[in-house]
């Protein structure tokens, strides 16, 4: 019986016809609204007969392998004798710039659909047409070309032959795969206390192609209970790949290792870790231009031997790996990276590859993604991370610096930026000079920015433009864009100071669309050692009733963690009261337990006043302290200290929800407590108040949900940076008085509740 490959019509002939270099940061055809308003225009055109939109499907028969094409036809005209098969594209390029041959990509796509209509209906020719819309003007320019069926044949043959070597590779790779998952062990020689009913509800959530929301302590090891299961899942066929998402680079390192370990007991799955572009690039500037860069200049014509070469030598495809076989083909790293994503089992990558509309996988099929799991690592980020990802601002002085470099040039551009610019004027005038939230979508100012992309486009695709534009091009672009997604959970914040106008799209509530977005998977697993209070979660992150809920014990004994809590008041309005007892109960602590401590505060500021009183009194211990926009080199020493155990104390001072609050692992001696003060509330303001009065107004605690749980959750994720390992032990000090309410003490985790209360 052959094997079969389904394939999209795009992605065979991109396989087979793309060619030349990797383009400027603007891709020459139109913006994705202008280029759907040009389809449709044409669309509108066809007559009663005529078809638009039209799915087509073949099956091609080549040596042993079925392969099955498919995709959507823009127009099937049926008024002439000859049937016309219509493939439609917007350009911003002057359609004098447009020839017959310009783009092989275009004819190919449409010989495929002609060849599969003669088939399906048993015609011996066609006519295939290419359309192209010039977006700003409207106008069209056609190319025809009639083809016997004949003819079709020898095209298909080429395409499908020329694929062929990837196709055969890619089945003979899964077959070892699966074979090799059938005799896959769990990776350890035991289940830690849970884990085995973690893995379990993982596995069930994957075959049942439902939602679990897991709170899962440390210690439990979420990315094994996590991945293995979902490797079995595919062996068995309840799955075709993974997409392992995280914000941080550390649980990116902690995917990789695990997947390693399953190797080492003889799994052959092929992963892929994304990294962004700016980490990865090999030149000093980030440029992909192909006069510049070696790496984008002639990159598809290098691109496919790069694939089949690191495809038949590795599984675990880090940034390493991907830099060594980018600099051996000399293929761009990062586009690289995107392209083995797409053959990969397994991707490991932030969550913006998935939820982001600016950026997600264009080119996986729905139907594969109804075949992949979600595995949403620390998924108590992605709520704010969701937030941005759909939400956009702009300011008005990038329009008024446009509108007066381009006076008297380009008169399209000149008169469209000085209508956003004039727009965001009426808006300062209207508003005053201060930050206000509005409710409404600015309608006018969108319409001006819809405007500004079409001439913006068409200087772009000409290539005569300059950085400034291109800024300002990706800008609009991304809040037209978010614009389309504006309902009650948006809101506009309209923010005046001195010449500055911002407009900004913020969403308050992303459950929808992350709701949205997610639901077109197969599964999908959030978990986090923080993924409390779960009800928020859930809520926040799109789920609903149906989905399924675990929440995990801790592995470890509540004697390995030692809980006092001072109950001072920590609000703005008290702090300089508790410098003077905050700062004698670290010296006490450090004097009474030695060792190294880690110490979060709500504020740099308040942070720096108690570090310059600790100071004046000599303590016993080396204090560190972090500072704003640490490089990375800077974060590194700052860990670094930790590692010298035995010698003098140390302590390092820290702001909560900071980049040394959570994604950190310092096991055994290197940390031996922690100290939260206060109970992490986001600063008042405008934005935070406009999201307690939307939450407020849809029946919820609006309080809660804006300040509280937030809050906590920083303080949950820096409170676990002491136990980190079954052999850790250590002391966790919370000041606060409202860690002794009723609301704060039920948010507390369970091994924190057996605490000791310090005198004041």
């Amino acid at each position: 019986m052959p094997q079969s490959v389904k394939i999209s019509v795009r992605a065979l002939v991109e396989y087979v016809f793309r060619s030349g270099s990797i383009e400027t940061g603007f891709k020459t055809t139109s913006s994705l609204i202008e280029g759907t308003k040009a389809h449709q225009t044409i669309q509108k055109t066809y007559s009663e007969a005529d078809a638009a939109e039209v799915f087509l499907q073949t099956s091609y028969a080549y040596e042993d392998i079925d392969y099955i094409v498919e995709g959507r036809c823009d127009g099937l005209l049926l008024q002439d004798e000859m049937v016309t098969i219509d493939e439609i594209k917007s350009t911003g390029k002057k359609l004098e710039d447009i020839t017959r041959d310009s783009n092989p990509v275009h004819w190919a796509q449409a010989k495929c659909y002609a060849y599969m209509y003669l088939k399906k209906e048993e015609k011996e020719d066609v006519r295939v047409q290419l359309t192209y819309v010039q977006v700003e003007s409207g106008e069209q320019k056609r190319f025809q070309e009639e083809c016997t069926l004949p003819e079709l044949e020898d095209f298909m043959l080429h395409l499908v032959k020329s694929y062929a070597p990837y196709a055969k590779l890619r089945l003979h790779n899964q077959q070892q795969r699966n074979e090799s998952i059938r005799e896959l062990p769990f990776p350890f020689d035991r289940y830690r206390n849970g884990q085995r009913n973690f893995a379990g509800a993982v596995f069930k959530t994957i075959a049942d192609k439902k939602t679990l929301f897991a709170n899962a302590p440390t210690g439990t090891g979420k990315t094994i209970s996590t991945l293995f299961p979902a490797v079995k899942a595919i062996g068995e066929e309840k799955a075709e790949k993974i997409f392992y998402l995280t914000a941080k680079t550390l649980n990116r390192k902690n995917a990789e290792e695990a997947l390693q370990l399953m190797k080492d007991k003889g799994l052959f799955l092929q992963s892929v870790t994304l990294t962004a572009k700016d980490k990865v690039c090999f030149k000093e500037e980030t440029r992909c231009d192909s006069s510049y860069c070696e790496f984008a200049d002639g990159y598809y014509d290098r691109i496919n031997g790069a694939v089949l070469d690191v495809l038949k030598h590795e599984t675990i495809m880090d940034r390493d790996v991907i830099s060594e076989y980018a600099q051996k083909h000399r293929v761009c790293p990062f586009e690289f990276s995107i392209d083995l994503a797409y053959a990969a089992d397994s991707v490991i990558c932030d969550y913006n590859y998935v939820f982001d509309p600016r950026v997600s996988f264009k080119r996986l099929f729905e139907e594969q993604k109804k075949r992949t799991v979600l595995l949403m690592d620390e998924a108590h980020n992605l709520v704010d991370r969701a937030r941005g990802m759909y939400s956009a601002e702009i300011q008005k002085s990038v329009f008024l610096q446009l509108s007066r470099e381009y006076k008297g040039k380009n008169d399209g551009l000149w008169r469209t930026t000085k209508a956003i610019n004039d727009e965001m004027l009426k808006l300062k005038k209207e508003h005053g000079e201060k930050k206000v939230a509005v409710s409404d979508l600015p309608e006018a100012f969108i319409s001006c920015l819809d405007d500004f992309l079409v001439q913006a486009e068409q200087l772009l695709a000409s290539g005569e433009s300059d950085e400034k534009l291109l800024e300002a091009y990706f800008a609009a672009l991304q809040l037209i864009k978010i614009s389309g997604f504006y309902d009650e959970r948006f809101v506009t914040f309209i923010d005046v100071f001195k010449s500055e106008v911002e407009v900004r799209l913020f969403c308050m509530d992303p459950s929808h669309l992350l709701f949205q977005t997610g639901k077109k998977y197969g599964s999908r697993v959030f978990f986090s050692a923080t993924l409390s209070p779960l009800s928020y979660f859930r809520e926040m992150l799109g789920g609903v009733e149906e989905d399924y809920v675990i929440r995990m014990p801790s592995p470890y004994e509540k004697e390995q963690l030692d809980v006092f809590i001072q109950p001072l008041s920590t609000r703005y309005k008290d702090r300089e009261k508790t410098i003077e007892p905050i700062m004698e109960m670290i010296i006490e602590l450090v004097d009474k337990r030695p060792g190294n401590y880690l110490v979060f505060f709500p504020s740099y500021r308040y942070m720096s006043d108690v570090v310059d009183r600790l100071l004046e009194e000599d303590p016993p211990f080396h204090p560190i302290v972090q500072h704003p926009a640490m490089s990375e080199e800077e974060r590194e020493k700052f860990l670094a200290n930790f590692d010298s155990a035995g010698g003098e104390s140390l302590v390092g001072f820290a702001v909560m929800g900071g980049i040394f609050s959570e994604g950190i692992d310092l096991k055994g001696d290197r940390l031996t407590g922690a100290v939260v003060i206060g109970v992490g509330l986001p600063q008042v303001g405008l934005e935070r108040d406009t999201m307690k009065e939307y939450f407020q107004n849809a029946g919820k605690s609006g309080y809660d949900f804006a300040y509280v749980y937030p809050g906590m959750n920083k303080v949950l994720q820096a409170g676990g940076r002491v136990i980190r390992s079954e052999e850790d032990r250590g002391t966790l000090v919370l000041v606060d008085d409202r860690f002794l309410s009723r609301k704060y003490l039920e948010m507390l985790p369970e091994e924190w509740r057996d605490f000791v209360v310090l005198k004041e």
